[in-house]
């Protein structure tokens, strides 16, 4: 059970700073610095997985995203069960960060873009964002898998790298869909968010599980590779 209590505190922590950067310091006017930006939220998202990997990292893997647990099980590292609960407990912590958030925003001045930092697209750009969702993801869960592989990995850099690599992402898809590359992440602001942000969420879901089996697949391939 501590696994699956690490993965719901680890998610939470992701939404609550990564989505909580984007309502209250994504772009605040008559403040200094008028706004971290998309490099600040970049940043509060790649930082919390960092921060996660090294608090929770030794109880649980710190996957927090369900796209990650997705390519482990897939790649052969966990039983169907057990990734089932984890992307569970992964959607309710996601859920409990969106909601402080929400009481947050209810509960004070917010003047920003979003009230829950919840992923969308334009109309018309479905195929795009799907398209983009799902090659960010490819290449963020194929940077765990290999950052975590027992012969190959970075030991413990691997946090550092997965972290850095989730700001890199996230600097560039930001523009396109707001990021998501976690359909837990997506889930839980889409609900309080509701309207577009919650009919749009499918594609935040299945676009990253396509990416994450994929880079299964590519993993699995080099991890056969003859020495």
């Amino acid at each position: 059970m501590k696994k699956y209590l690490a993965e719901m505190i680890g998610t939470m922590v992701l939404v609550l700073m990564g989505c909580g950067s984007a309502v209250f310091a994504g772009n605040v006017a008559d403040t200094v610095g008028a706004g971290v930006g998309t490099l600040g939220v970049a940043f509060a998202f790649g930082l919390s997985v960092v921060a996660m990997a090294y608090a929770i990292g030794g109880i649980s893997g710190c996957h927090i995203n369900p796209a990650i647990t997705l390519g482990v099980l897939l790649s052969g590292r966990m039983k169907g069960k057990e990734a089932g609960m984890y992307m569970l407990f992964q959607v309710i912590g996601a859920i409990i960060g969106s909601a402080i958030i929400y009481v947050l925003v209810s509960t004070g001045a917010h003047s920003g873009p979003t009230i829950t930092g919840a992923n969308s697209f334009d109309s018309g750009e479905g195929l795009q964002a799907f398209i983009a969702e799902a090659v960010f993801t490819f290449i963020f869960v194929l940077v765990v898998l290999g950052a975590t592989d027992e012969k190959r990995g970075a030991g413990n850099l691997a946090g550092l790298a997965i972290g850095l690599t989730l700001v890199l992402v996230h600097i560039v898809c930001i523009p396109i869909t707001g990021t998501s590359v976690n359909p837990a992440r997506s889930i839980g602001p889409a609900l309080f968010e509701g309207g577009v942000a919650l009919s749009q969420s499918w594609l935040f879901i299945v676009a990253p599980f396509v990416g994450a089996a994929l880079s299964a697949g590519v993993w699995k391939i080099f991890s056969c590779r003859k020495e």
